[in-house]
This record gives C-alpha cells, structure tokens and sequence, in this order.
C-alpha cells in the first residue's frame, strides 16, 4: 500500500561507552531524533527505558563496556535495542516491589513496553523493547482526532466534487489533498458569509487554535 506524504525512519546507531555521565547524552539524542521522526508521543517512554536498558548493562556488564544504541521501526512500533558484547549476563524480570533497590529495571521497561525481549548475536546480546505508537505504519505520520476528522472531511470533500485524490501518488496526491483541504475552507468561509459572520475573525481565530494546539 502507498504511503501518502511517507515519513522514512530509517533504523540509525550510536556506539558509546555505558557510563553514567553517558545517559543524558543519549536521552538528548533520543529525543531530539524522535522529534524528527514524528513521534514525540513516546520520548518520554523511549528516554526511559533506555536509561534502564544502559544502567542494566553499567551494572551486570561493567561500567565502560563497548555499547551500542540502535533505534528503529518494527511495524508501527518504536523499537530500542542495546547491543553489549556479554551474551552470559541476561536481564531477568523480577518481581521487585517499589521499595526494592535492585531487579526494578526490566519491571519497569515490562509495565511500559508493548514487548521486550533478548537476541543472541555472534559476539554480543542485544536487549531491546517496543513501544506502542500512534502510526498506522512504519513511515506513517501520527494521527490524532483533529487529522482523523480533517482526513474524513477532506476525502468526502473530493469524492463529492470528484477530486482525483484517491488515484494518485506521492507528491501529485498531496497536492490534490490541500486543493480539496483549500476548497473546503474556501466554502466554509463563503458559509460564514452568508450567515452575517466575519470570514477575517474565524479565521483569524482559526489560526490561533491552531498555534495553541502544536504548542501542547
């Protein structure tokens, strides 16, 4: 199936040492990253289970050990692996409880993963875990209610003025989308009009919903 207006993420690496001091470092990287994929739904989530998944390696593995971070998508999941080269030292899910000081960290990334789990490679172990997003697909785009109504709005829109949205592809399909999204608000506006309402303030006022919405 075409992916419309597609998103490529592309799985992307980081060596590094596991050190302490090495941990704010990659949640930045993280984060930045998954700002850039879309997906700031699950930074917060993502931020934290790699800081587990490297202090897990600091303790059982040795502080300084050759590590590596590998993001990436599996389906619509976000998927975080750590690569270490010590294939005898497996994390264990314990049943600590919030009072314990040790065996938390696999509990806590099993309570806010989809799924986690451990691959054995030639030479080294890779712990990762997958997190839920909102995508329909890899290199989809997250979608809230407000682009579910607009994406409803505007294919009844151009099947109703038989806009040739549905027939093309990539670059050539977007265009025919914000014609139709265009034609919409152009109606709407002339709507507005002919109920004694000022075109100028709805939209203005349009606008700046719209401006608070992408800064929650």
């Amino acid at each position: 199936m075409h992916c419309t207006g597609c998103m490529p993420r592309k799985k992307w690496t980081l060596p590094f040492l596991a050190e302490a001091q090495e941990v704010a470092s990659l949640r930045r990287v993280l984060r930045l990253h998954l700002e850039l994929w879309g997906l700031p739904e699950v930074s917060e989530a993502a931020q934290l289970c790699v800081s587990e998944l490297v202090a897990n390696v600091i303790k059982h593995v040795g502080p300084g050990t050759p590590t590596t971070l590998a993001v990436s998508m599996s389906g619509n999941r976000l998927r975080l692996e750590v690569h270490d080269p010590d294939a005898r030292a497996l994390p264990i899910l314990t049943d600590a409880d919030s009072t314990a000081e040790a065996g938390r960290g696999m509990s806590l990334i099993d309570a806010i993963t989809e799924r986690w789990g451990v691959d054995l490679l030639p030479g080294r172990k890779a712990t990762w875990c997958e997190l839920r997003t909102s995508l329909t697909s890899a290199d989809g785009h997250s979608t809230g209610p407000r682009v579910s109504r607009a994406a409803k709005v505007i294919g009844f829109y151009a099947n109703a003025r038989e806009l040739p949205t549905g027939s093309r592809k990539g670059r050539l399909r977007i265009t025919a989308a914000e014609d139709a999204a265009i034609s919409v608000i152009a109606d709407l506006l002339h709507w507005l009009g002919v109920h004694g309402r000022d075109a100028d303030e709805v939209l203005e006022r349009a606008q700046a919903r719209f401006e608070a919405d992408l800064t929650h």
